[in-house]
Order: C-alpha cells, then sequence, then structure tokens
C-alpha cells in the first residue's frame, strides 16, 4: 500500500509539473516609453507600443485581447511560425534519398510547418528580464508535422537601447538532417492597430528580384527583376500606389540585395505621415515575405476593433519559400552539429 500511495504521488508530482511547465504566460519587455508584449504561445509577438511625433502612445501590432484568440486564429498573428516557414508544394521533399511528406494545411501544400506548427505550440519561457529580454525554448520531436529529426529551438527577443528591438532566432538538428526557415509573422500598422489600412505608408523594400509564384503561392522556381514592375519599391512610395495593377495586394518574397558580409542585410524602410512613425527592419536572411494582409476579413481584433483587408503589413525575413524542392534556392538543410541562426533587428523612431 506504501508502494502504491508513493508511486501516486510521484505521479502527481509529475502532473503538477506538466502542468505547470505548460501553462501560457504573457511576458513585457519595457524601457522608457517604449514596450512590447509577448507569449509563450507560439513565442508570439502580441504588441509593441511606441510614441509618435507628439508622445502619444499607440500600440503598433495587430491582434487580439486575450491569448486564447491566438489558439483558434488563421492569421498567424504576431506567431513565430516554423519548422519550415511559408510554403512546401505538394507537402513533400526529398532530404538524403528519403521521400518525407508533411501535414497538408494549405491545400495540398504545407503552410508555416503544417496544422500545429510552432506557432501553435507552448514554448518554454527562459532568462525573462523585464527591462531586457525574453528567451523562449521548444523541442520539436523526430516526425513533427513530418519533418525528420528532433530539433532544439530558441527565440529571444530584446530590446536595445531605448528604440530598438532585436529578435534572435536558433535551432539545433540533434540527430537527423532537416529544412529549417523560422519566420515572425507579425501584422505592423504605424498609425496604431485600429488605425485603418496601410495603404498609405510610404515604403522602401531593400530587394531587386522576386521569387514569382503560381495560382497556388508556389514558386515557380525563377527569380525575376522588379525593376519597371508593381513590385518596385527601390525607391520609397506609397503601398498603394500601384493597386491598379496588383489589386489583391502584396504576398511574395523578395530577394534582398547583398551588402557587406559583416553587416546585416537592410530589408525595408516603412513610415507612416500622420503619426510620423519610422520603421527600419535587418535581417542575416536572403529573402524577405512582403503582405499587405490580403485575406483579413472583418476579423475581431484588440479593444473592440474590427480589421479589414489591408489592415497590416508584414515583414516576414526567411530563406525563399519552397527550397526543399527548388535546388536553385539558398539551402535550408542543417545537419547535426549545425545551428540555424537568424537575426533581425527592428528601429523605430518618429518625426
Amino acid at each position: 500500500m506504501a508502494k502504491i500511495c508513493s508511486l501516486s504521488g510521484f505521479v502527481l508530482l509529475a502532473l503538477l509539473c506538466m502542468c505547470e511547465a505548460q501553462e501560457v504566460k504573457v511576458y513585457e519587455l519595457k524601457r522608457g516609453d517604449f514596450s512590447a508584449k509577448f507569449t509563450n504561445y507560439g513565442a508570439t509577438m502580441l504588441s509593441v507600443i511606441l510614441p509618435d511625433r507628439t508622445g502619444k502612445l499607440d500600440d503598433v501590432v495587430l491582434g487580439y485581447d486575450s491569448v486564447n484568440n491566438y489558439k483558434n486564429d488563421t492569421t498567424y498573428f504576431g506567431a513565430l511560425v516554423g519548422r519550415v516557414a511559408n510554403r512546401i508544394g505538394g507537402a513533400n521533399f526529398t532530404l538524403n534519398g528519403v521521400l518525407y511528406k508533411t501535414v497538408a494545411n494549405d491545400g495540398k501544400n504545407t503552410l508555416h510547418g503544417g496544422s500545429k506548427g510552432f506557432g501553435d505550440v507552448i514554448w518554454t519561457a527562459k532568462n525573462y528580464k523585464k527591462d531586457s529580454h525574453v528567451t523562449f525554448t521548444y523541442d520539436s520531436f523526430d516526425g513533427e508535422e513530418g519533418f525528420p529529426g528532433e530539433l532544439s529551438v530558441s527565440v529571444t527577443y530584446m530590446i536595445i537601447g531605448m528604440n530598438k528591438l532585436g529578435v534572435k532566432m536558433q535551432a539545433k538538428p540533434l540527430n537527423k538532417a532537416t529544412p529549417v526557415n523560422l519566420a515572425l509573422h507579425t501584422y505592423w500598422n504605424l498609425g496604431g492597430h485600429n488605425s485603418g489600412d496601410i495603404l498609405s505608408h510610404i515604403l522602401q523594400l531593400f530587394g531587386s528580384s522576386i521569387t514569382p509564384v503560381d495560382d497556388e503561392l508556389i514558386p515557380t522556381g525563377k527569380i525575376i527583376p522588379v525593376q519597371g514592375t508593381p513590385y518596385d519599391f527601390l525607391q520609397p512610395r506609397e503601398i498603394g500606389s500601384k493597386f491598379n495593377q496588383l489589386p489583391d495586394g502584396y504576398d511574395v518574397n523578395y530577394v534582398l540585395d547583398k551588402s557587406n558580409p559583416k553587416h546585416l542585410r537592410k530589408v525595408a524602410v516603412v513610415q507612416e505621415s500622420k503619426s510620423g512613425r519610422k520603421m527600419d527592419l535587418w535581417t542575416n536572411m536572403p529573402g524577405v515575405q512582403f503582405y499587405t494582409s490580403n485575406m483579413l476579413k472583418n476579423e475581431k481584433g484588440k479593444d473592440g476593433s474590427v480589421y479589414s483587408v489591408h489592415a497590416g503589413l508584414c515583414f516576414e525575413t526567411q530563406g525563399f519559400p519552397d527550397a526543399v524542392n527548388n535546388p536553385n534556392f539558398p539551402s535550408q538543410i542543417v545537419n547535426p552539429g549545425e545551428t540555424y541562426k537568424h537575426f533581425m533587428v527592428y528601429r523605430f523612431t518618429a518625426h
């Protein structure tokens, strides 16, 4: 009887530890007027609050009032998506002579890691310091959503100085080679998350080429220049200024221009005239998915707001979509003993 009681006690303790480990919480980083909130559900960015040119504070990230709403969303608001962000054509790929079939959750294709990708799992929070940083970790198991091998993943969000936000993503395969392509799926509106559409935002995007896609948004394998097309943002202009040529909006991967190998690549500069807010973004990734929330429709968001089409814009720095099936794209395969590293730096100002 004593053994049974003792065993029951261990089982209860184990269950309590599991519950504690699975608890979903919100973590705020704050320095001066600059603050951001995150949750260990999907390692998700919940909010970024910034002053405008007059000092008025606004949340410039689209999202929901409750963390529970993120568990059932189809928007990927603020999520850290993976194991392979963006699309895998036909939901399969071959690696080292083995055919892997991933979970098809976007027609016959895989999107953002499958039906339960990294944006829909509970991460473990570590090293939280409110005026500095928070780290989330996740251990992905062999075969999760069809991907090979165990993978140890981490993301650190950090405040740098008084107006920069850094994101450091890392992943280490433990026993098999695997594709890795993590991306942060934040929707931005520098006028405030509930200020309407982003079509009047002025954008400069440092990508001279794109990877065009077919009707299912799978890359054709080609890389074509943007010059003379509606995709050309090499010089600053309003995002909506060429929607007459591209009525559905933007949802495409840009090939970022190379920079000094010792420095991060400049991705984009985006400005909103009424608030005076400006956001600069840098990364070490070769591409960025520029998305103008074309699929948002009457999405109930924070503070009773309703988000309509083009209510936000996404800059998902990444490897190229469907790279596992396009040998001419930069490889996303990471082997045991290697570490995937993905950096992003945002700088926020107001003038």
